[in-house]
């Protein structure tokens, strides 16, 4: 009997994992997420996943701890029922901002993170935009990292925005690569936003490097928690003369003072994606989510066909043609 291809999804983004369904040609199998009185995780799978190719959908969305703890206890749940393979797409990973000792006496939490998805029973993570892509160094499984700024940027190519009027601003030095390779894509120059933590989700805006007077700029950035150092950085840039600041990242977070801040901010727009889902309450007229759901499930394609996912990092993503899949991908 052929090994099937299952997708689940947990409680954290239902409507990502829908999408990435229809892309890939199934429905999602059942399951549910329940908890006992005292807030434990159960989870219930619905119908059989031995010697079946699973992929479970959870990005580590708030509250994270939950979010996580549920991925966990569907792995050893998929482990234990005989699951042939049993893969994890995260958009968001989640603890990422802590992979390295920046000083004495601290976590390295996003090792922390990997051990326990590995020791779970996880064969391989899909993932985007990670926090730091040495990251991938901590896993001792396949996983792949993809990239959302080729959704990003080609939204801002058909804004049609004059070339010659555009700017890209890293928010920092550490984004600097991203940034650049986003302004290559639309052949605009570069600008870097020098920049001081004194404390965590706290930001100092020192100086700007490059050239942003009379252009109209576009930070881009992995992600926006409390939106501290991204409405700073917009009001850097329009003290020294851009006209017009667009802001965009890949997880929207908007924690805290997020929506608040973004609300009174003079950004024109933030664009982000649907790493991680939007509550009400932060789906401004300011902000325009876009879907990844089209390339996670293209990605699971490629995969469960043996087919190279190398093409899908890339712009010409929007113009491969899809991977033929076996019929009755699913028991």
């Amino acid at each position: 009997m052929a090994s099937q291809l299952q997708i689940f999804t947990l409680s954290g983004n239902p409507k990502l994992a829908e999408e990435i369904a229809a892309e890939v040609g199934i429905e999602l199998s059942p399951c549910s997420v329940n908890r006992f009185a005292d807030g434990e995780t159960m989870v219930d799978i619905k119908e059989s996943v031995r010697g079946n190719h699973v992929y479970i959908v959870q990005p580590t969305c708030s509250p994270v701890n939950e979010s996580l703890m549920e991925l966990l206890i569907m792995i050893d749940a998929l482990k234990r029922a005989s699951a042939k393979t049993i893969n994890v797409v995260m958009p968001y990973f989640g603890y990422a901002r802590q992979d390295r000792k920046s000083k004495s006496r601290e976590p390295i939490t996003a090792k922390l993170v990997a051990n326990l998805i590995v020791a779970a029973g996880c064969t391989r993570l899909i993932t985007m935009d990670l926090h730091a892509s040495q990251i991938q160094g901590f896993f001792d499984i396949p996983i792949d990292d993809f990239r959302a700024m080729p959704i990003i940027a080609r939204y801002f190519l058909e804004k049609g925005l004059d070339k010659n009027e555009l700017v890209v601003v890293s928010p920092d030095h550490g984004g600097a690569t991203r940034a650049r390779r986003f302004a290559e894509v639309l052949d605009a120059p570069l600008a870097i936003i020098d920049k001081r933590r004194p404390r965590p989700n706290v930001a100092e805006v020192v100086g700007i490097i490059g050239e942003v007077k009379g252009k109209k700029a576009i930070i881009i950035d992995d992600m926006i928690d409390t939106a501290g150092s991204i409405c700073n950085a917009v009001e850097a840039l329009l003290e020294k003369g851009a006209t017009e600041v667009y802001t965009a990242c890949t997880h929207p977070l908007l924690s805290g003072p997020a929506v608040e801040r973004i609300i009174n901010s003079e950004m024109i727009e933030l664009v982000t994606t649907n790493t991680l889902p939007l509550t009400d309450a932060k789906k401004l007229d300011k902000i325009t989510q876009l879907s990844v759901g089209p390339i996670l499930g293209k990605a699971i394609k490629h995969i469960y066909t043996d087919q190279p996912v190398s093409e899908l990092f890339g712009m010409k993503v929007f113009t491969t043609e899809d991977v033929e899949m076996p019929e009755d991908i699913q028991g």
